[in-house]
C-alpha cells in the first residue's frame, strides 16, 4: 500500500520481491501496527516524506533473506522493525550515545519504505529479536512503536509516583500497565466522552479516567501527552503541581497556544521525547518478556489499510490498529 502524494489515500501495487544488500535483510511482513505517525505522514503533516512510499514502521517479521555480512540474524528469525531504521554512526549525537538525535537518520515507513507490504528490507542492525516474546504477531506489533516510545517518555517523566496520561491509545495503554506494575498512581485523560478509552483505562489498573478537560483528582508529579494536541501543553501544566514535569511524546503537535508563565514557574519543566536508542528496544523488550502486556487491538487486511487510517483520524479506535498481510 503505497502513498503516492501526501493527502492522497493509499494505493495498492504489485512489485518485485526486493533483494537485501550488503548488511540488510528481507523481512516477510507478519503485521505491521498503525501508528498516529503514519497518519501525520499520509495527511502531510510530517515535511518530505520518500515518494511513492511504503510507511509503516511498527513491524513484526520474520527473516526470509541475508544480505552480505549479516552474520547476527538468521533465515526463519522472528524480529521487530521499528521506526529508527539506521543512523550514521559518526555524528557527534551518534558518538554522544543519543542516536534517536542522529544528523543523518532512516526512519522506517517515513524516509526508506516500511511495513504496509508482504515484504520489507531492513538495515539488520536496527532488528529487535523478538525471541521468546509470548505474543502473536499482531500483539507484538504496537510495541515496535507505541510501546518504545512510550517508554522512553516514561523514563523521561522520571521517579513520578502520581502520573497523568493525556490521550489513552496505543501507547497510553501499554505504558499505564508498566507504570502501575512499578506501583505509580495512573490517571488517564482522554477525549472528552470517550467512555470506551476511559473503560479500558479503569480494566488495565488505571487509578481515575476521564476528560483532558476534566480536572485530576490529585495533584500530578509528571504527565506524559501522547495526543498530539497542543492545546494540552497548558492545560497538563495547570495540573502538575511544583517541580513537576510534561512530557510530549509526539513526533508532531499542533500549535501550543500561549499561556501565563505562572504556569511553568516554580520549576515546572516541559520537555519532549524525540524517536528511540536501541538501547530502549532492548530495554522495553526485555521488560515486555517478564512483565505480561494486555495489547488491545483491531485487525484490518493490508488491502483495508485507508480504513484503519481513517479510523484512527478519527479516533475511532481502541487501543492499535494492525495490519495483517
Amino acid at each position: 500500500m503505497t502513498l503516492q502524494a501526501p493527502g492522497a489515500p493509499l494505493e495498492p501495487v504489485s512489485r518485485d520481491t526486493p533483494t537485501p544488500g550488503r548488511g540488510e535483510v528481507l523481512l516477510r511482513v507478519r503485521a505491521c501496527a498503525v501508528c498516529r505517525t503514519d497518519l501525520h505522514i499520509v495527511d502531510g503533516e510530517l515535511p518530505c516524506p520518500k515518494l511513492p512510499l511504503v510507511p509503516g514502521h511498527e513491524i513484526v517479521a520474520t527473516v526470509e533473506a541475508l544480505g552480505a555480512g549479516v552474520d547476527d540474524l538468521r533465515v526463519g528469525a522472528r524480529v521487530g522493525l521499528p521506526w529508527l531504521g539506521g543512523t550514521c554512526g559518526h555524528c557527534a549525537y551518534c558518538d554522544g550515545q543519543a542516536e534517536n538525535l542522529c544528523d543523518e537518520p532512516v526512519f522506517t515507513g517515513y524516509t526508506r519504505d516500511g511495513g504496509f507490504a508482504t515484504h520489507a528490507l531492513a538495515d539488520a542492525r536496527y532488528c529487535f529479536s523478538l525471541q521468546d516474546l509470548a505474543m502473536d504477531d499482531a500483539s507484538a506489533a504496537p510495541l515496535l512503536c507505541a510501546g518504545l516510545i512510550g517508554w522512553r517518555a516514561l523514563k523521561a517523566a522520571g521517579d513520578a509516583p502520581v502520573l497523568g496520561l493525556y490521550g489513552f491509545g496505543a501507547a497510553a495503554h501499554l505504558i499505564a500497565q508498566v507504570a502501575r506494575a512499578q506501583g505509580r498512581t495512573v490517571l488517564a485523560f482522554t477525549r472528552r466522552g470517550d467512555h470506551g478509552a476511559q473503560k479500558l483505562a479503569l480494566e488495565l489498573g488505571c487509578d481515575w479516567a476521564g476528560g483532558s478537560d476534566e480536572a485530576a483528582p490529585w495533584p500530578l508529579d509528571a504527565a506524559i501527552l501522547f495526543a498530539p494536541v497542543g492545546a494540552l501543553v497548558p492545560t497538563a501544566l495547570a495540573q502538575v503541581r511544583k517541580g513537576g514535569r510534561v512530557v510530549c511524546a509526539g513526533i508532531h503537535m499542533s500549535d501550543i497556544p500561549s499561556f501565563p508563565y505562572a504556569l511553568l514557574w516554580q520549576e515546572r519543566q516541559l520537555l519532549s521525547v524525540a524517536n528511540l536508542t536501541r538501547a530502549d528496544g532492548h530495554e522495553f523488550l526485555a521488560l515486555a518478556r517478564q512483565q505480561p502486556l494486555r495489547v488491545s487491538t483491531t485487525r484490518f487486511s493490508l488491502s483495508h489499510a485507508n480504513e484503519a487510517l481513517a479510523r484512527l483520524r478519527a479516533g475511532a479506535l481502541t487501543g492499535a490498529a494492525v495490519l495483517v498481510p
